[in-house]
């Protein structure tokens, strides 16, 4: 059974800060609010879903830039930390999310014609405060995939 969540308009909801201490969960959360409002803010992307779910996969946010679909993965971590988000999105991490994005497709009555993914590396300083790191377009499928049956 697939599950949509609505949508709100989250600029009101964008925290300015983490609060100190904050869990993982916490900081995640954080992370995916920071992102979202900087996806629809600054790039003007209509967000379609947040943290939608198949099976055991999840993708953060989806989005539609025009006739593009969008797929976002959303990293949250410290500032200083060894790897950046951006780096953390490995090879196993990203046939996962390839996995849930022809879940997505698949599950779509009229599918796009253009699709991208995108990392959003939220970098979170030890004030609380995250810094927005936006990578566009980043490699996930094969040159020749197409989303067309």
């Amino acid at each position: 059974m697939k599950m949509f969540y609505p949508i709100r308009r989250i600029f009101s909801r964008a925290p300015k800060h983490l609060a100190p201490g904050s869990s993982r969960a916490e900081r995640g959360q954080y992370g995916e609010d920071l992102a979202a409002a900087h996806c629809e803010r600054e790039l003007g992307y209509r967000i379609i879903a947040r943290n939608w779910r198949h099976k055991r996969d999840e993708l953060d946010i989806i989005c539609q830039e025009g006739p593009v679909l969008i797929f976002i993965e959303v990293r949250a971590r410290a500032a200083d930390a060894l790897v950046s988000g951006f780096h953390s999105v490995d090879r196993r991490k990203k046939k996962v999310l390839r996995r849930a994005c022809k879940a997505y497709i698949n599950q779509l009555q009229k599918r796009p014609k253009h699709v991208r993914f995108d990392v959003i590396d939220i970098a979170i300083a030890p004030s609380g405060e995250g810094t927005v790191h936006h990578y566009a377009n980043v490699l996930l499928f094969s040159k020749h995939y197409t989303c067309q049956s």
